[in-house]
């Protein structure tokens, strides 16, 4: 069934409950408003309740119904949650409701029927962890849990943390400081100053251009004639 924003039907002196009313806007065609509610979440959300309400309660009026839930969701922006605490509560209990009843079935059933008890008893453990879930959602909502952040250090470029206050140092056991060598310290070597290195260890750099002196001439001892007759 279609349902149109138009003027309200008469059917025994009271308006049509299937027709949806809409004030108008001067700010908007009639086509645009039309749309804007029909995709909006409100008018869908109303409509789908109304139809599982049928049962129950009769046809509702659809224009009550979509400003029914309007009302509710203007006080959930409000920041008014009583009416979700009303309906985890109400839905807590009747989950608690379904639990028990499933829970009595699956013991009727037992020794005889296993098969009837064991699927009982899983519908009344369903109920039962849904019953749970929905009393930890409003627990959350009366008590919204609170978060300690031990540091946050929000920068933009670099940046250093020193948690203990000293700079680019540890504490060993005795609670002295040590300090910490960086690489950039590792690859450029001792600095102007350091003792950190025997000084009887620098080396020198030797100058270009060496002068290469001669060497003095050595005088050797002739060899010994060998003994013998025979001439040199």
């Amino acid at each position: 069934m279609t349902k149109k924003a138009q003027a309200p039907a008469v059917q025994n002196g009271n308006a049509d409950p299937n027709t949806l009313q809409l004030h108008k806007d001067p700010a908007q065609t009639d086509a645009a408003q039309i749309a804007a509610m029909a995709l909006g979440s409100v008018a869908a959300n109303a409509m789908t309740a109304r139809t599982f309400a049928k049962g129950t309660f009769g046809t509702l009026d659809v224009t009550e119904c979509v400003l029914t839930l309007k009302k509710r969701v203007d006080t959930t922006h409000g920041g008014d949650l009583k009416h979700a605490e009303s309906t985890l509560t109400a839905q807590a209990a009747t989950l608690d409701a379904i639990f028990n009843e499933m829970a009595r079935r699956a013991a009727l059933n037992m020794g005889e029927y296993m098969d009837a008890t064991e699927r009982y008893m899983r519908l009344a453990l369903k109920a039962q962890g849904q019953c749970r879930a929905t009393l930890e959602t409003l627990a959350a909502i009366k008590n919204p849990p609170v978060i300690f952040a031990k540091q946050a250090n929000i920068v933009h470029g670099p940046q250093q943390v020193n948690n203990d206050g000293f700079p680019n140092s540890t504490r060993t056991r005795a609670g002295a400081r040590k300090k910490q060598t960086t690489p950039d310290e590792l690859l450029e070597g001792p600095q102007h100053g350091s003792t950190d290195m025997d000084d009887r260890a620098a080396t020198t750099p030797a100058r270009g251009h060496t002068t290469v002196e001669a060497l003095e001439p050595i005088h050797r001892p002739r060899k010994p004639r060998r003994k013998g007759g025979g001439s040199a």
